[in-house]
């Protein structure tokens, strides 16, 4: 380690910048937020100080820095790019005893400025020790898409209550358990979610129940996160989170093992997939599972492909969950609509295509088809077929003899986002003829409308992985 890292207290305190361009603004920007006294020299100051020019902290000298203007000052940036005023400075700070950092000029440098991620009173430094500022401007980068805004609110939120918890809890290794648990459980998660009153309950419930000898077998809590159409990139913060929490994953067929690896190491995992005609488990033994591993305590991950919500049956997890009093969460996913369509290039709407779009599923609870076909086939609209594969022939059947043009262009997207993502683009009256031939193996959904006429402009996917697709597009129909 070539530098100590600190966070200085400058509250109150006298900064001085030399400069007027960008990095001595960005200098001023952030030792005003820490509370210092700036004072900048320099004869004009550029378009980015715009937004600081009136702050009741801020000095602006345009006359030189001088020798005289280092007492009493904690810290010195030089900003000037200029060698010579950037001599001056480090000598006299060095007089003075004051800190000093001047941009790109190591040997001048009591101390560096790092990447900082700030989620106040949360604050994240990272430094390369000026070997490689690069790197870290990328880390920060990704470290400010893992952590969101909230966690500084919540680290004031448990700060009000640190004394009281000192107070009760006298072993410092009760402290540090009672915390983990209240952030890692229902009390972080209903701060993050706005729900600060409830999450001041539970805070104190635990509270009281962490003072009694016998607390009692504590219930354990259901995660219903949904896992998008296959990509790891499309899960969200909040499942990600859980993921890491949960003990036990019970999770689906399409489900890939890239989403997998992004699980607690040591968390057991518990499959449930189904196919078509074959059930590993019965919907009504899953939700019943559920409810067993949290009455055992476990924290427990139900992770679905796609939404849990649409097509998911998430729906009737929760009320079997709700029934038994469990605690649970609902984590939205992209559907497999939106996502596999947008990396097909085919947006479900379009101001010149399609003015509304219709999800709908081709298996029923008997597994027959139950569609309202005058509204499918209404003009300017999108219809996106879940689970319809099996059921292609049928399906562009019926459609096309509601006087539907057979040129109606439509595709077939055979798993989407993924690596081996497949797009079968044709219309109504050839797709699942070129289906047959195509050997897809699902998941896949059906996308109908003029749309899909726009795939081949706009699927980055396929510019990517060309070999994946299989391409025949047709005269634009009406829908």
């Amino acid at each position: 380690m070539d530098y100590l890292p600190i966070f200085l207290d400058i509250r109150g305190r006298r900064v001085i910048v030399d400069g007027g361009e960008t990095i001595a603004a960005r200098r001023v920007e952030r030792a005003l937020s820490a509370g210092a006294t700036v004072e900048v020299f320099n004869d004009a100051l550029s378009d980015e100080f715009r937004d600081l020019i009136g702050h009741a902290n801020l000095i602006h000298h345009t006359r030189p820095l001088q020798d005289s203007d280092f007492p009493g000052a904690a810290v010195a940036y030089g900003a000037s790019d200029d060698p010579a005023r950037d001599a001056v400075l480090s000598a006299s700070a060095k007089s003075y005893c004051v800190l000093a950092n001047v941009a790109d000029v190591a040997e001048y440098c009591d101390f560096i400025t790092p990447s900082v991620v700030d989620r106040s009173p949360l604050v994240v430094a990272i430094s390369s020790g000026g070997t490689a500022p690069v790197i870290a401007r990328i880390l920060r980068a990704r470290i400010e898409s893992l952590l969101p805004p909230a966690y500084g609110r919540l680290a004031e939120f448990v700060g009000q209550f640190r004394d009281k918890v000192s107070d009760t809890l006298k072993k410092t290794l009760d402290r540090r358990r009672f915390w983990e648990s209240a952030l890692e459980g229902p009390v972080g998660d209903l701060f993050l979610a706005g729900a600060t009153a409830s999450a001041e309950k539970h805070l104190l419930a635990e509270l009281d129940a962490a003072t009694k000898d016998n607390p009692g077998k504590k219930i354990g809590e259901v995660y219903l996160v949904g896992a998008g159409p296959g990509d790891p990139d499309l899960l969200t913060f909040r499942a990600l989170r859980l993921m890491q929490r949960a003990d036990v994953v019970v999770y689906d067929r399409l489900v890939g093992d890239d989403i997998l690896t992004l699980m607690r190491r040591d968390a057991e995992r518990i499959y449930v997939g189904k196919l078509p005609q074959q059930h590993t488990m019965q919907q009504e033994d899953i939700s019943q599972l559920l409810v067993d591993l949290a009455l055992e305590g476990k924290r427990v991950l139900r992770l679905k492909g796609g939404d849990p919500f649409i097509f998911g049956r998430g729906g009737e997890e929760i009320e079997k969950l709700a029934q038994n009093d469990i605690p649970f969460q609902v984590v939205p996913g992209v559907t497999a609509a939106a996502g596999c369509a947008a990396y097909a290039g085919i947006p479900l709407t379009h101001r010149d295509h399609a003015q509304s779009c219709m999800f709908v599923t081709a298996h029923g609870r008997d597994g027959v088809l139950g569609l309202d076909w005058e509204v499918l086939i209404r003009p300017k609209q999108t219809v996106a077929v879940y689970m319809g594969l099996s059921n292609l022939k049928y399906l562009t059947d019926e459609i096309a003899k509601r006087g539907v043009s057979p040129d109606m262009p439509a595709a077939v997207i055979d798993n989407g986002t993924r690596e081996n993502q497949t797009v079968v683009i044709g219309t109504i009256g050839d797709l699942a003829q070129k289906v047959e031939g195509a050997d897809l193996k699902g998941p896949s959904i059906i996308v109908i409308g003029s749309v899909v006429t726009l795939h081949e402009k706009l699927a980055w996917f396929a510019k990517r992985e060309e070999s994946h697709y299989r391409m025949s597009l047709q005269p634009q129909g009406t829908l």
